[in-house]
């Protein structure tokens, strides 16, 4: 997906009644999400797209809107229609087709629109809030849309079924659907402008941001530059609204270098002590100790000054199903619907969130917290094995998997470990993998390509804890699509390893488990595991 290259002008003066949008490329995802904005908001619309309509992938979302659509190529009839052409941002405008449109928009038949200019001209009608961060962005969100829904109030949704959707034009356009609130969820791919692009676009009036870590980070980048892309984000909210995660010293640390006074930034975090200390790069740079709740998270003093702020929305006496909520306003106990101590964080900024920025009653929102059913492919319970419960979890970095790890490792022993990963930030990712994976469990299967190479290096070099791996009969054949790391093969023939081993749970890792949950599923429920 590319993106157009500049603000549009405002044509809003152009449009008025009866004019008409032809949108190309409604099987695509920017022009699918134009069309239906324009839709939603009340605008004539006609699409059409070169691919067939037994091929049109999402052709599922545009079932309850009753403009023309023509598949399988661009009749003359779509461009008769439309008074305004919107190509796919992904057009090259050196290609033959779109310099076809410009000689045509020349002679007056119609007049070309950029997808920026359409998110000029329709403003977000709805309270909008982002929710960034490296870690815990989906769980936030997809909890705060329950608290919402709880409360009468409905979210949009940008409606892609298998689709996370938190980069460039999605939550710009999400945004701008028929709904009652925005909750966005915005990511980045590590380079700058990637957070300035979608706020810009969003308008939020609220942020959240869940932590910074290194664990998206391509080898050869130097984390404070990673983490300073944040700081786009920051710039945009900081006259606005920010809620942050104050046991991250990174997060904190750019809050107090780009806000002259961040008083007024609201903050969470947990009341833990823990014997686990781990350092983390300051932006003063230096190795900062972090008495760590979870992975690079906790109580941190920096002779530099960077301190844990004062928390508004804190998490003490934690126990297995319940954590007592420290307000502002008022004492309240939560009873925890998710596994998990990152889970506890989570489900903080979404109460914080709620509170703060939606005005909704804390009561109520914590009566919403505790029936929050979770998201598929989080700590997701697939069932059981001659005694042995499997689940599956989308972490694909290493502290994602740590912090799995080292939840389920406090409930389950002996634990065993799939991991199907290929790790966004290369072979050094790969390794970081498989070594917090030894970490913190009994037995670490390597199921992909990638993660078996780590491990054939790992047990070349002799290294402690090489005792725990355990390979699969077969040597997995390399397998690569974007981070979904191994095939369903591959999965099955490490899902059962695992199952013969002595361990109370068997949890398959990464974007390849999610994916294929359901085959793994029935792979249990099949007489003696047989595929």
């Amino acid at each position: 997906m590319s993106r157009d290259t500049k603000e549009g002008v405002d044509f809003s003066s152009k449009v008025c009644s009866g004019k008409v949008f032809g949108v190309i490329g409604v099987c695509g995802i920017v022009g699918n999400l134009v069309a239906r904005v324009l839709m939603d908001n009340w605008y004539k619309v006609v699409g059409t797209d070169i691919k067939e309509e037994n091929n049109c992938k999402f052709k599922y979302t545009l079932k309850d809107y009753h403009s023309p659509l023509y598949f399988g190529g661009h009749p003359e009839s779509f461009f008769a229609k439309s008074n305004f052409i919107i190509p796919p941002p992904s057009l090259p405008e050196d290609s033959e087709f779109f310099k076809t449109l410009k000689v045509n928009s020349q002679k007056g038949k119609y007049e070309i629109v950029k997808v920026d200019e359409v998110i000029n001209l329709i403003k977000p009608d709805k309270p909008v809030l982002c929710v960034t961060g490296t870690n815990g962005k989906t769980t936030t969100v997809s909890m705060l849309k329950h608290i919402c829904s709880s409360a009468g109030l409905e979210p949009t949704e940008h409606g892609f079924k298998h689709l996370q959707g938190n980069i460039e034009y999605i939550p710009p356009l999400q945004c701008r659907l028929k709904g009652d609130v925005a909750v966005l969820e915005t990511g980045t791919f590590g380079k700058p402008g990637d957070l300035k692009f979608m706020v810009e676009r969003s308008r939020p009036d609220c942020g959240v941001i869940t932590n910074i870590t290194p664990d998206h980070m391509q080898d050869d980048q130097d984390f404070l530059k990673y983490a300073s892309i944040k700081g786009e984000f920051v710039d945009y909210l900081k006259d606005r609204m920010l809620i942050v995660n104050g046991d991250d010293p990174t997060v904190w640390g750019l809050i107090e270098s780009r806000i002259q006074d961040p008083e007024g930034v609201i903050t969470f975090g947990v009341d833990l002590e823990t014997d686990i200390i781990n350092e983390k790069s300051c932006w003063c740079g230096r190795e900062l100790p972090v008495n760590e709740t979870i992975s690079g998270m906790g109580k941190y003093d920096c002779p530099c000054g960077l301190e844990n702020p004062q928390i508004d929305y804190l998490a003490t006496d934690i126990r297995g199903g319940s954590f007592t909520l420290k307000t502002p306003w008022e004492v309240l106990t939560v009873k925890i619907p998710l596994m998990g101590l990152h889970n506890i964080y989570n489900i903080l900024g979404a109460i914080a969130a709620a509170k703060e920025f939606f005005n909704l009653p804390l009561k109520d929102i914590i009566t919403s917290v505790q029936t929050f059913k979770g998201v598929p492919g989080r700590l997701d319970y697939m069932g059981e094995y001659q005694g042995k419960n499997v689940i599956i979890d989308y972490a694909h970095n290493p502290g994602g998997v740590e912090t799995v790890l080292r939840e389920l490792e406090k409930i389950y022993k002996p634990l065993a470990v799939v991991i199907t990963v290929s790790s966004e930030s290369g072979e050094g990712g790969d390794r970081d993998i498989l070594n917090r994976s030894l970490d913190n469990a009994d037995y670490v299967i390597p199921a992909s390509y990638y993660s078996r190479k780590a491990a054939d290096n790992f047990m070349r070099e002799g290294k402690p804890g090489a005792d725990k791996i355990i390979l699969t009969s077969q040597y997995p054949d390399e397998f690569k699509k974007g981070t979904l790391g191994a095939n369903l093969e591959q999965i099955t023939r490490g899902l059962k390893t695992a199952l013969k081993l002595d361990a109370r749970v068997v949890v398959c890792i990464g974007e390849a488990a999610f994916t294929y949950r359901e085959e793994i599923r029935r792979i249990i429920e099949l007489p003696e595991g047989r595929g």
